[in-house]
């Protein structure tokens, strides 16, 4: 006998998987900001002072 679908439980766990799909995909975007941001901070003062 076959399984009898759950499709409100199996929906379910397809949203959870896709929030933290995105909460993963939105963390390493601001992990990128941060490391663009340190780099172009560095980069600025090893140059100097711009005027």
């Amino acid at each position: 006998m076959a399984r009898k679908t759950n499709y409100s439980f199996e929906k379910r766990q397809r949203e959870i998987q896709k929030a933290e799909k995105k909460a993963a995909k939105a963390e390493a975007k601001q992990a990128a900001a941060e490391a663009r941001k340190a780099e172009d901070a560095g980069n600025r003062e090893a140059s100097g002072p711009e005027k």
